[in-house]
């Protein structure tokens, strides 16, 4: 089987395709992306196959969302996210993986949920085709509560399919096949979900550590915290670093901040400030997280066990948020509001009150029964039947 992966130009939504990718060239299939190389190159590994899109359309589309995201959080802010980024970086995207479709002949599409070119490509060449969705926001309504807003997206995602030459579908970015969900219902909670998603946990990939981290400075003494507000959304975090700094600079702690150092400030000399930090293989070594409830941090935190403090500042961060407080395994405060009382409670609650680590542990069980990478191959072979080569040691 010959797998062509469609990805948008964003980190956590590229991961986990990494990891499925390895999961199909070990049962014997061809594995390739169509995407963008300036963002996406340096994610795959080096011997990886990449079809090549225009550079220059993310990086126009995405300075222009970050400033016009600015002036609002939560929910809303996913209108901004269609409007200045999905939707157009959609139509621009659709000429390229046509392009690659035709030079590479793939027997099946995986597609992000945020790269809408591949389902339209899919559809209008007759291939089989499946949706990541690496957030479970994607299939539990997220606009549910915003129905302006909803009735806005449908009108577009209508007048995407018809101005591509295709009948209507209600939710073109999920396919009606198969549509493959990084999360558990452990996590997602008890929402009715059609047969053709399947829900497999997280697919972790094993990131190199570019970082440099002084691993010799973790402290034995006290409890390690991580604090990390994702890549995208660091350079807005320096209200709420502070906040941080105040709260905690003075309790037995350890803050590790995943921040660009300008922007945090002076910090106690035991803290560790760096831009980026080896997050999967430091997790073990933490025992609580404060982040801000992305999809892809939350969810290596809770496979690790640990209880979260979480601050969502816009997209489907408060629906994680909520879906982690609903699971038991961490508090919601918030990001623009919170005040170093507020987070110093919530912070000593979730290292003091075992309950909270308790659930996680559970969360944390589900994602490691549900299979994730392998999981999801197994779903992408049904789609190609007789197409798949499964080695018996798989």
């Amino acid at each position: 089987m010959r797998a062509l992966f469609v990805v948008p130009p964003l980190t956590g939504h590229v991961n986990p395709t990494v990891s499925v990718a390895q999961a199909l060239s070990a049962r014997g299939h061809q594995v390739a992306w169509v995407a963008h190389p300036g963002a996406v190159r340096p994610l795959l590994p080096a011997d990886a196959t990449l079809l090549p899109l225009d550079d220059r359309v993310p990086q126009a589309l995405q300075a222009e969302m970050v400033e016009k995201a600015r002036a609002t959080r939560g929910l809303a802010a996913l209108k901004f996210l269609w409007e200045d980024f999905l939707l157009p970086l959609a139509r621009a995207m659709v000429p390229g993986v046509e392009a690659a479709v035709e030079q590479w002949r793939p027997d099946l599409l995986v597609v992000d949920q945020q790269a809408l070119a591949g389902g339209i490509v899919a559809r209008r060449r007759g291939l089989p085709w499946a949706t990541f969705a690496t957030t479970s926001a994607g299939v539990t309504a997220p606009l549910a509560g915003l129905p302006k807003v909803q009735d806005w997206l449908d009108q577009q995602l209508l007048d995407l399919q018809q101005s591509h030459g295709l009948p209507p579908l209600p939710a073109p970015d999920l396919s009606p096949q198969a549509v493959v969900v990084f999360s558990t219902a452990a996590l997602v909670g008890a929402v009715p979900l059609p047969p053709t998603v399947h829900l497999v946990g997280p697919a972790f990939v094993d990131r190199p550590d570019r970082s440099g981290f002084p691993w010799d400075r973790l402290s034995t003494a006290h409890p390690r915290l991580l604090v990390s507000l994702g890549t995208v959304n660091a350079e807005r975090g320096a209200r709420f670093y502070q906040v941080v700094v105040q709260a905690l600079a003075e309790e037995p702690v350890q803050v590790i901040l995943a921040a660009p150092p300008e922007v945090v400030g002076p910090v106690p000399p035991s803290w560790i400030v760096q831009p980026w930090v080896p997050q999967v293989r430091l997790l073990p070594q933490v025992q609580a997280v404060i982040g801000h409830g992305g999809h892809n941090t939350t969810c290596e935190a809770l496979a690790a066990g640990l209880p979260l403090v979480l601050a969502p500042i816009r997209d489907d961060q408060p629906v994680v948020a909520e879906q982690v407080v609903a699971a038991g395994a961490g508090l919601r405060v918030r990001f623009g509001r919170v005040g170093p009382d507020e987070l110093r409670t919530a912070v000593w609650r979730v290292l003091r009150e075992p309950a909270f680590r308790q659930a996680a542990a559970t969360v944390a069980a589900s994602f490691a029964a549900a299979g994730g990478a392998q999981a999801a191959a197994r779903v992408l072979e049904d789609l190609v039947p007789g197409r798949t080569n499964q080695p018996a040691s798989s």
